[in-house]
């Protein structure tokens, strides 16, 4: 009896193309309602559209509205102020996720049902968290004011959505609590795959508490801790609901930040050819911060393999 050959592999080129076609059409639906969006707003941010957006009414500028924006005062006001919302929002999210993460690895009578009351904020819509947190500052029916006047804190209860001075740390505080919750449900994932014998080899050699949390714990967590930072910052980033439902960018600008100063310029002020230059240097701010993302999670992956 004669053994068969093994039959020839297919050439490389044909199992790339294999390998394209079966995701060509999710590729196509991706092209259709990404990319076209993409390419009509960075096709319209080199004019100046008035309130008809047909074609015999658009007026090339070039980059002209590109050179509006970056010599603008309101476009540093604005960028000032979606920077102290995006780093601080991200960095007490995560301070707070992580202090709740430690927290919840613990063994204690309860913990299911703590876990499940500090998922709540993350499950509520972002409009209800809006409107609620809306009621609670408000400076006459609100119950932090109220209670701020019970406790002898203030004679008077207190304008948090109405003070320029006060405005942005009340939205950050909202956002935080909003989203806490997934940096906790991150961190917790990454704090169970900590081997329980570094933590008992780290006290036979006489570590405490925070030498076991610094060098034991936070090297298991980097590659989380990055993921979770970056997907945090692209959030906030693009944070619409919160900001726009509590103050409307107000007062007076005081808490606007790039997303709502783009919806307010092409749906307000109808100024669509600046609205989508605005809208690119966010994309690109965005794709930017998508690379590091990718590039971590590359990273995280090599690390798994090895």
């Amino acid at each position: 009896m004669s053994l068969l050959a093994a039959p020839k592999p297919p050439p490389r080129w044909r199992r790339l193309l294999a390998d394209y076609a079966y995701v060509a059409p999710a590729l196509g639906v991706m092209l259709l309602v990404i990319g076209y969006p993409i390419y009509d707003t960075v096709y319209l941010s080199f004019f100046n559209t008035p309130p008809s957006l047909a074609m015999e009414d658009k007026i090339y500028v070039g980059l002209d509205n590109y050179a509006r924006i970056l010599a603008s005062d309101s476009f540093r006001e604005v960028t000032w102020n979606t920077f102290i919302w995006t780093v601080f929002s991200t960095f007490f999210a995560f301070l707070l996720g992580l202090g709740a993460a430690l927290s919840l690895n613990r063994e204690f009578i309860g913990r299911g049902l703590m876990r499940g009351v500090l998922l709540v904020p993350y499950v509520v819509s972002g409009v209800s968290a809006a409107y609620i947190w809306r009621w609670l500052y408000h400076s006459d029916f609100g119950v932090i004011g109220a209670a701020s006047v019970a406790l002898g804190i203030t004679d008077r209860p207190f304008n948090f959505l109405d003070n320029v001075d006060t405005v942005l740390p009340s939205l950050i505080v909202v956002n935080v609590w909003k989203e806490f919750s997934f940096a906790m449900i991150m961190l917790l994932a990454g704090l169970q795959t900590v081997p329980d014998q570094l933590y008992r080899a780290a006290m036979v050699d006489g570590a405490g508490p925070w030498h076991r949390f610094w060098h034991v714990t936070m090297p298991h967590l980097k590659s989380v801790t990055i993921v979770t930072v970056l997907l945090l910052l692209v959030a906030n980033l693009n944070s619409f609901i919160i900001p726009w439902i509590m103050t409307g960018g107000g007062p007076v600008g005081a808490s606007d930040i790039w997303i709502t100063a783009i919806y307010q310029l092409a749906f307000e002020r109808v100024r669509f050819g600046i609205a989508s230059a605005y809208s690119v240097i966010l994309f690109i701010v965005m794709m930017a911060m998508g690379y590091f993302y990718v590039k971590a999670l590359t990273r995280r992956d090599e690390a798994e393999a090895r």
